[in-house]
């Protein structure tokens, strides 16, 4: 029986997300007990390893946003120990994690992006230079590798510009400035090779930012999202193929803009999407009739699927 086996639920890290990883896998672990299932909470730490081992862990829930939890290295350390998880392979997830990477994979797949340009410390105002001749403010400035809207601002002139791309560099090397597209902003939930539906947000501050997806009552979700049924099938569509030019599995959160002219840009693909009580893919799965725990159940079941058979694993 699946409830005899194992199960952690890895949360917390040390990323920029580690409060919000930490309320995600709090209630994940709530969402297993309520099943039945044999699952323990672990705040992954230096000596993840040695718990995994200690807590005789059979089957991994990763619930850690962010760092090296989404980016292909605890997957890699799992697939070493032999441990299935839940959610995108190493090459996936390393792949969502770096929006450079990410988008040039979409462009090779006629995936819709934003126009941009990645920008290393060498060389700043030559690059900001040749950038303004590319396309003009307002621009979003982002970290290469984060997630949560971390470390994202958006940029009307030069005194915002230099503000934002200080504070995106403390989390990385390298940066990434896009073209502001004005429009909705629309996230698409996708489960196996489903697309379960999508959420338009609507925040009260200036885009979805860290603070807006926190705190309650600072946005605005209308499910369904109001489009057209062409524009939403479109939608679902263009993020299904986003989750496969990746090469993701399980559950995944595909963030996308959707023009006044009815065209769509896929900005990233969220390989462990958050699970707090104002996360988005939970509202997007009780729109299509799916419930917290069977989100979460169902989540575990895929994990079995792409996991090499062993000990009787998918009993």
């Amino acid at each position: 029986m699946l409830t005899d086996k194992r199960i952690g639920v890895l949360a917390g890290g040390a990323s920029a997300e580690r409060e919000v990883s930490l309320k995600s896998g709090n209630t994940i672990y709530k969402a297993l007990l309520s099943r039945g299932y044999n699952a323990v909470f672990i705040d992954a730490s230096d000596n993840l390893c040695d718990d995994l081992k200690r807590e005789k862990i059979e089957i991994a829930f990763i619930a850690l946003h962010g760092g090296y939890g989404e980016n292909g290295a605890i997957q890699g350390l799992l697939e070493v120990m032999g441990i299935p998880y839940t959610g995108s392979g190493v090459l996936a997830s390393a792949l969502a994690m770096d929006k450079e990477a990410s988008k040039k994979i979409f462009l090779y797949h006629n995936i819709p992006v934003t126009p941009f340009v990645v920008i290393e410390k060498d060389n700043l105002k030559s690059q900001i230079s040749n950038l303004k001749s590319q396309f003009v403010m307002p621009w979003v400035v982002k970290p290469v590798s984060e997630g949560s809207s971390i470390g994202v601002n958006i940029a009307k002139s030069e005194t915002e510009l230099d503000s934002a791309i200080e504070d995106a560099f403390n989390y990385g090397k390298k940066i990434i400035i896009e073209k502001y597209i004005k429009g909705k902003e629309i996230q698409i939930g996708i489960l196996g090779q489903r697309a379960l539906g999508g959420v338009e947000v609507r925040p009260t501050k200036e885009f979805y930012s860290y603070e807006a997806k926190y705190t309650q009552g600072l946005t605005e979700y209308i499910l369904p999202p109001q489009v057209n049924d062409s524009e939403y099938e479109m939608l679902q569509s263009t993020a299904l193929r986003a989750h496969n030019a990746l090469g993701c599995s399980g559950a995944t959160r595909v963030d996308l803009i959707l023009d006044s002219f009815g065209k769509a840009y896929v900005l990233e693909v969220n390989t462990i999407p958050g699970m707090t009580e104002t996360s988005l893919l939970p509202k997007i799965a009780r729109l299509a009739g799916m419930g917290f725990p069977d989100l979460i159940e169902a989540i575990l079941k895929l994990a079995l699927k792409t996991a090499p058979v062993s000990d009787n694993l998918s009993s």
